[in-house]
């Protein structure tokens, strides 16, 4: 193992910003640099197997037959004349062939990105098959920890909840995630532009709680854990590396950074994979939990509009449910009213006005609940804010739950 050197429906992954620039024509050879070249083929598994040295060197791909078949001549440098039309046949060559990881070279060589690395040793079925499912768990568990580390650079805390779910997920939109190989390899690109940060938080998260893990089986104390939060960990993260190592026999996690951008400072230049096993798990589910119940509630002043409202009579408290325009990084968020904040809620939904209302963002419940909701008011706007906000409320599904006071029904809310 390597100790040195980051709830809901998950969103589909959106296509990484190189699938306009790599249409299956190899990239152009005066924007290749062919130090990064190099270094893609050799992190990929290509041997060299020869060249002239200073010169150029032969690639051959990974895998059985590696002295035969394709072959790339690449040059060291610009330095000779024949570098470019060397590197020009060198892409094309490898933009035809069908080697393991061609195409991942030349995503990489397209658009700059860390690449995060997931491998799982899952048990083997008749002839090496592997279960359906494999693949689809491997991707939700990724996914997670993307998911989780995008959400440590918005906040470093132990237990995020619905908090800046939207922010989060959106950092996910440019990342690419490739073929799950049989539910035992996965490889997720993250451009050097939007998505360093997060590859930079997964790097020290990942050994944060690596660490943590082994200092609780070493001191049966969960200190470390306390302390890895300022570094990424969080409940979401150990909770998606529950997901990632289930029904394994062991995962690791790898990140490599993108040749032509360099190492980020504080990172490790060849950091090996992190491992887990199996024998982490009940250390990571006690984390998850103590993460979560150890997570303060946080007073808040939120203003939204009203999307769904219910009280069980005519009089008395009522329950409304706001999606948050300001005041907490959430999407929506449910408060109970007394008589008179539930009436002033009705009014400026009907009116098209959001309210602005103070309490406590419950941490039980993932902070979906304001607790002593009080001093509510209507927020005052222009009226093509206000024409905006009538119509998406009228367009919303969810209004229609408003009438379900009147015919006496629960709308759930």
């Amino acid at each position: 193992m390597t100790h040195l050197p980051a709830g809901g429906p998950l969103r589909p992954v959106r296509s990484h910003p190189a699938g306009a620039a790599f249409d299956g024509r190899p990239p152009d050879p005066a924007d290749t640099d062919p130090a990064v070249l190099t270094a893609l083929l050799h992190r990929h598994g290509w041997q060299r197997r020869g060249g002239i040295p200073g010169r150029y060197g032969r690639w051959t791909p990974p895998g059985p037959g590696t002295g035969t078949g394709t072959s790339l001549l690449v040059p060291v440098s610009r330095a000779f004349p024949d570098s470019e039309d060397l590197l020009g046949e060198a892409l094309l060559a490898l933009s035809r062939s069908g080697a393991p990881r061609a195409r991942e070279i030349l995503l990489a060589l397209a658009v700059p990105s860390d690449e995060i690395h997931w491998s799982r040793d899952t048990p083997a079925g008749p002839g090496g098959a592997t279960a359906w499912t494999a693949e689809e768990q491997l991707r939700s568990a990724a996914r997670r920890i993307l998911l989780a580390a995008a959400l440590a650079t918005r906040a470093r805390t132990g237990f995020h909840g619905a908090r800046h779910r939207r922010t989060a997920a959106a950092a996910l939109d440019t990342v690419l995630v490739g073929p799950a190989r049989g539910g035992r390899r996965l490889t997720a690109f993250a451009p050097v532009t939007t998505g360093r940060s997060l590859a930079v938080c997964l790097h020290h998260a990942l050994y944060a709680v690596r660490e943590a893990i082994d200092y609780r089986r070493a001191t049966g104390g969960m200190d470390a854990f306390d302390t890895a939060v300022a570094a990424g960990v969080s409940q979401e993260l150990t909770e998606a590396l529950v997901a990632l190592v289930r029904g394994t026999e062991g995962a690791r996690v790898g990140i490599a950074w993108a040749p032509a951008a360099g190492v980020p400072g504080g990172c490790a230049a060849a950091a090996e994979p992190v491992e887990f096993s199996p024998g982490d798990l009940p250390v990571l589910r006690e984390a998850g939990l103590r993460y979560q119940r150890t997570e303060p509630s946080v007073t808040v002043r939120i203003t939204g509009t009203v999307v769904r409202m219910h009280r069980p009579g005519p009089r008395g408290d009522g329950v409304i449910r706001l999606r948050v325009l300001a005041g907490a990084e959430i999407g929506r968020v449910r408060a109970v009213l007394g008589e008179e904040d539930y009436r002033i809620a009705g009014h400026a939904h009907l009116v098209g006005l959001p309210v602005r209302v103070r309490g406590r963002l419950e941490s039980r419940g993932g902070f979906r609940r304001l607790t002593d909701a009080r001093d509510l008011e209507p927020v005052q706007v222009d009226d093509a804010e206000r024409d905006r906000l009538l119509k998406a409320l009228q367009a919303n599904a969810e209004t229609a739950a408003f009438f379900g006071e009147a015919c006496g029904t629960d709308d759930g809310i």
